[in-house]
């Protein structure tokens, strides 16, 4: 029981959680973020079994898929496309990400708890049940905004999703508490979408009735 109540245990699963969650937003961010500081700094260490996403031809690869999901995200109608085919994409990364994290060492969690060294697929069903919860509330908000705004704010609302995407695998990586926070703002601007779409349709249904 002390185990699980170790505060390492805390930090790695709120780690696993930002990085699952940010792969939700953007399959590839977290990645190719994970993969280029895991090679080129101190801040992450990899288990030996994850290693291979700091792989220069993966590194690579990671790359050119962002700036293809870049593009795609942003343009009306190919973002639809896009999410769904990233249905798979993006909980598959989820996982990567989760199960890299657990057990690996950063600059805040100098002493993993491995929690799940025992059964090592936890941690990846974990991290795609996150990123796919995260994920479908993207394609919701996105389908909303569509709606609100007849597909112009598409690139805005990408660009923002993005950039939250990033501050979430970093927030996820040197402070883990942050995740927290992020989370709850998802969340709530969720919430906030599907109520403005829920009244929109209600009033165009009342306008269509005559009301």
């Amino acid at each position: 029981m002390a185990h699980w109540c170790h505060p390492w245990v805390v930090l790695e699963a709120l780690m696993g959680t930002g990085l699952a969650a940010s792969a939700g937003l953007n399959a590839y961010i977290p990645l190719l973020l994970v993969g280029v500081l895991a090679r080129f700094t101190d801040v992450i260490t990899l288990p030996e079994s994850w290693q291979w996403i700091e792989n220069p031809w993966m590194l690579g690869i990671f790359g050119v898929l962002l700036t293809i999901e870049f593009f795609a995200d942003k343009i009306p109608v190919v973002d639809h496309v896009n999410d769904f085919v990233q249905t798979v994409v993006r909980p598959t990364s989820g996982g990567i990400m989760f199960g890299a994290s657990s057990g690996s060492q950063t600059a805040v969690i100098t002493d993993p708890a491995n929690y799940f060294e025992s059964k090592q697929w936890v941690p990846v069903v974990v991290g795609i049940a996150i990123s796919l919860c995260v994920h479908l509330m993207k394609a919701g908000f996105r389908a909303a905004v569509n709606s609100l705004t007849l597909g112009f704010g598409a690139p805005v609302v990408s660009v923002a999703e993005d950039t939250v995407s990033i501050g979430m695998a970093l927030s996820a990586i040197l402070a883990p508490l942050l995740v927290i926070l992020f989370l709850i703002v998802l969340i709530l601007v969720f919430w906030w979408a599907m109520r403005r779409r829920k009244r929109r349709k209600a009033a165009k249904l009342a306008a269509a009735r005559g009301y």
